[in-house]
């Protein structure tokens, strides 16, 4: 069931992800083309409050053309262990920091086209400074309770898939609460 790589056929770079079209061989000898997404890594945090909350930030994402609402991410900087990305994302985006962490797991975002993978962590014990998003960056966050957040995931208020991700880890991790 491997796919071989033959060639790259076309290739477009943007400020930190890589378009490429390659020519593969499939195991049953027949070439074909796959379009790929190179993507550095990115890092989501489940920050939970004393009170059994999340702390979801709300931004504009412009691929889909509306505000959602998702759990504080980033993307890896070079060189960057995920851990350390977490720490810098959920600082820079809600202002808190956090004494506990712990990495929940890691998965790719989209398998079928894109290399991404993305690092899960949970942090609590948080203390609160100074947000300071990046200059691109629009961003608001807020509390809200996880039994509140599962309840907006089912009635697909939350459509972001890590921040699915994350909420329905916590519902049945049995760490917080049962619903």
């Amino acid at each position: 069931m491997e796919e071989k790589y033959l060639r790259t056929i076309s290739e477009a770079k943007g400020s930190f992800l890589v378009l490429r079209q390659d020519e593969v061989m499939l195991s049953n000898g027949r070439k074909t083309k796959r379009d790929v997404i190179l993507h550095p890594g990115a890092v989501a945090v489940l920050a939970v409050t004393p009170k059994e909350e999340i702390i979801l930030v709300k931004q504009y994402r412009y691929p889909v053309g509306k505000v959602t609402y998702e759990i504080p991410a980033g993307k890896l900087e070079e060189g960057e262990e995920p851990l350390m990305t977490a720490k810098r994302e959920l600082a820079e985006e809600t202002g808190y920091r956090a004494k506990e962490w712990e990495k929940l797991t890691a998965f790719y975002a989209a398998p079928g086209y894109a290399n991404e993978v993305i690092h899960l962590f949970w942090a609590e014990n948080l203390q609160r400074t100074e947000a300071r998003p990046d200059p691109d960056e629009i961003i608001d966050y807020e509390k809200i309770s996880i039994k509140q957040a599962y309840e907006q995931v089912l009635a697909g208020e939350i459509d972001d898939a890590k921040t699915i991700m994350g909420i329905l880890w916590l519902v049945n991790s049995s760490r917080y609460l049962d619903l």
